[in-house]
């Protein structure tokens, strides 16, 4: 399979919305992804509930605690749609198997009480988006893979293959449930990309290991776009990768970052540098991932930000 070359592509037309005032709940509703979903939704006028630890506090929030599997269900009534994006982030700290535990727990727990809350209402939602990773894949190398490949070898792709497998009680109850597998997020706010804006911008930029890794990207403009794509694309259901249609080198990231920012990146951090400074993670960091977005190219999706250049105009 060989990746697809589009040209640039217009900005899409707006999503296709649910209907008026829909009801949509929202896990992870104060990470960088989900705070940007929660504001398109509530300029388009839906409404939207935060599933938040600890107490609700308003009208918009509802209880839950992911580690003991408890979600306060009545909060969840009337919900047209759960989109759950909680996690603990994977780049966050160094992986200590103490942190290992920490980003598989969060993950597979957290699933695991959305889904049974959802499955237990007398009327549950017509859809659950459940937030999922490209690390399904593992290392790809040079190879182009779309959702048809395996889950691949280690430590992400196990967590991606249990992770999924916790939503199962939904699917059960007859819920259409969507894996959004996501890529990179190019954004300034936050996230892995949001830790290189400024060494580039400060001419610190550079290559990782030896550059040709692929990384497979996704503007955030479009990672929420696509989230609000499965939502309102009836049918739509399984796995789903959310990342641009044109995967790029760490050494065209590279080259991107400095020709969009105009900055120098001269600079290389060699494989054992990284290796010791991350431990475990370094083999993410300097693993090879081409994905493709078979699925959402499939039924319809257009790009806005389609290749690196404009994902990081987009967020610069």
């Amino acid at each position: 399979m060989s990746p697809s070359r589009p040209g640039p592509s217009p900005a899409p037309p707006p999503p296709a919305s649910p209907p008026a005032r829909s009801r949509v709940a929202v896990t992870g509703a104060g990470g960088l992804i989900g705070s940007a979903l929660v504001r398109s939704l509530r300029a388009d006028g839906h409404e939207v509930v935060r599933l938040v630890r600890g107490p609700a506090r308003g009208a918009d929030e509802v209880a839950w605690d992911p580690r003991r599997r408890y979600v306060d269900v009545s909060g969840l009534a009337g919900c047209d749609a759960v989109v759950h994006l909680a996690g603990a982030g994977v780049g966050e700290r160094r992986w200590t198997e103490a942190y290992k535990r920490e980003i598989r727990d969060s993950r597979v727990l957290g699933t695991a009480a959305v889904a049974e809350a959802v499955a237990s209402l007398d009327e549950p939602p017509k859809v659950l988006v459940c937030g999922s990773a490209l690390g399904y894949y593992g290392d790809t190398g040079a190879r182009a893979v779309d959702e048809s490949a395996p889950a691949g070898d280690g430590f992400l792709p196990s967590v991606c293959v249990e992770w999924e497998a916790a939503a199962a009680p939904a699917e059960e109850a007859g819920i259409r449930v969507a894996y959004a597998r996501t890529g990179l997020v190019v954004a300034r706010e936050g996230g892995a990309w949001g830790r290189l804006f400024p060494l580039f911008r400060a001419g610190l930029g550079g290559r990782l290991g030896h550059g040709r890794q692929y990384w497979s990207f996704i503007a955030l403009h479009d990672e929420v776009a696509a989230l609000r794509h499965l939502v309102d694309t009836p049918g739509l259901a399984g796995p789903v990768n959310l990342t641009a249609p044109e995967p790029v080198t760490n050494r065209e990231v590279t080259e991107a970052m400095s020709r969009v920012l105009r900055r120098p990146a001269f600079l290389h951090v060699p494989a054992p540098a990284l290796r010791i400074a991350l431990g475990d993670f370094a083999a993410d960091v300097l693993g090879s991932q081409r994905v493709l977005p078979g699925r959402l190219l499939g039924t319809g999706f257009r790009f806005a930000f389609p290749t690196v250049d404009a994902a990081i105009r987009a967020a610069a």
